[in-house]
């Protein structure tokens, strides 16, 4: 799930938005009837982005949005963008007061967009998926299905792991980790010559689910997260207390940045484009960043195991959704089929580096070998061949959540020990299953 400040541009990205001003009208309704609909010829629609970390983005949505507009005679579209980190709680209160988005990206699963969909606050769209034959991958259509009703359009896939300073590690001679024994031996080494060896962030919070993801999922497997997601094996077991202090450990050698639970996921990221640190545990969504800012050769790996390479925690990322209280129904789901379309998921991925979840022609695309690699890896994701891990948060309850961010702070904080973290997890997948 990227949570980048980077949101839910167009079709393919990946956060959450929303925004102030202008109001859809009505109070919140069962979404696909109820509201009265506008029924004007010229219609706008509301759009809702989180802001992009770099201003060329924003400016390639803008030009997108135009060209939509050229193919839609008689919609248009005005694009609100809003600080990232406010998201949540103004989207919830703009939806809830009848005065939200026509249309918004939201992060998916039970906590994010389950919860809205059980406050009924987004439309449903299983008739759109019907009449329309969304080409959407079957396990991404999935995650936007609550109580039977699809409710929104899948962005991008993605993948969690660590990206390295292919220079850096050469300088000092060290070879691509190929175990949990060898990354922190390089860790070590990295340290010794002064270099950070891991911009860890988590001020915000929500990286440390990234980081439990990561080390979990190469720790247990595919099999592992899905007995632990679905409740066979309890959150309070020592693999996720063992995955848990690795960071802790890591942490209590100097080999993260200091005080991490107080750096910004941005101060991270210019840490590590900078050179200054050596690795970057995070996601897929960052290629495209890294490729303008960093001034070296990048690899990506997944978070090695104790035993081999490790896999990479994979899935979807963010969601396309549209107010139940839209006034605009139809405008909005013409926007969505414009942005799901085939041709706009080949200009998302040429352009902005993200990986629709559905199938796009790829022949003759112009990639980086960092982005040709990640586009390689995430295709397994979708197609069924490669073994990959979960971020945890897309697929769990706000209540579990809360807990695992929390939790992870404190580890990275010195105020709470993994065994106690561990504990809190179980209690929380206990209370979320109530």
């Amino acid at each position: 799930m990227k949570k980048t400040a980077y949101v839910a541009s167009l079709v393919l990205t990946t956060g959450a938005l929303l925004a102030t001003a202008a109001c859809t009208g009505g109070a919140p309704g069962a979404g696909s009837g109820g509201v009265q609909q506008d029924a004007g010829a010229q219609q706008e629609i509301r759009y809702m982005i989180g802001q992009p970390e770099d201003p060329a983005d924003l400016e390639l949505i803008k030009s997108d949005l135009k060209t939509f507009e050229s193919k839609n005679p008689g919609i248009t579209v005005k694009l609100d963008v809003i600080p990232s980190e406010n998201v949540r709680t103004v989207l919830q209160t703009q939806l809830r007061s009848g005065q939200g988005p026509d249309v918004f990206g939201y992060d998916t699963g039970p906590g994010f967009a389950g919860a809205l969909a059980k406050a009924g606050l987004v439309y449903d769209l299983t008739n759109a998926y019907r009449e329309r034959n969304w080409p959407v991958y079957d396990f991404a259509k999935k995650r936007v299905t609550f109580d039977g009703k699809i409710v929104g359009v899948p962005s991008q896939i993605e993948e969690v792991g660590v990206f390295y300073n292919k220079t850096l590690f050469a300088k000092f001679g060290i070879a691509q980790p190929k175990n949990l024994t060898e990354l922190t031996a390089a860790a070590e080494k990295l340290k010794q010559n002064n270099v950070v060896p891991f911009a860890v962030s988590d001020k915000e919070g929500w990286q440390g689910g990234h980081l439990l993801s990561m080390s979990l999922s190469s720790a247990v497997g595919s099999k592992g997260m899905d007995d632990l997601l679905n409740g066979r094996t309890s959150w309070n077991s020592p693999p996720v207390v063992d995955s848990l202090a690795v960071w802790k450990d890591w942490n209590d050698k100097g080999l993260l940045t200091p005080s991490p639970a107080a750096v910004s996921y941005d101060n991270a990221n210019a840490l590590f484009y900078s050179g200054k640190a050596a690795m970057n545990p995070t996601g897929s969504w960052l290629a495209l960043d890294i490729e303008r800012n960093a001034k070296f050769e990048v690899g990506f790996i997944p978070f090695p195991a104790k035993d081999g390479a490790g896999i990479f925690s994979g899935g979807l990322g963010s969601g396309t959704f549209v107010s139940a209280s839209t006034t605009k129904a139809e405008a909005s789901v013409k926007f969505l089929d414009y942005l799901i379309s085939p041709e706009h998921g080949r200009w998302a991925a040429e352009k902005l580096q993200d990986i629709p979840a559905y199938p796009i022609d790829t022949a003759g695309m112009k990639a980086s070998p960092l982005f040709k690699q990640v586009l390689d890896d995430s295709a397994k994701i979708a197609d069924g061949s490669g073994d990959f891990g979960y971020n945890i948060d897309v697929l769990t309850t706000d209540v579990f959540n809360n807990a695992m961010w929390k939790g992870i702070q404190g580890i990275l904080s010195d105020q709470a020990e993994p065994a106690q973290v561990a504990a809190q997890l179980q209690s929380a997948y206990e209370k979320s299953a109530k």
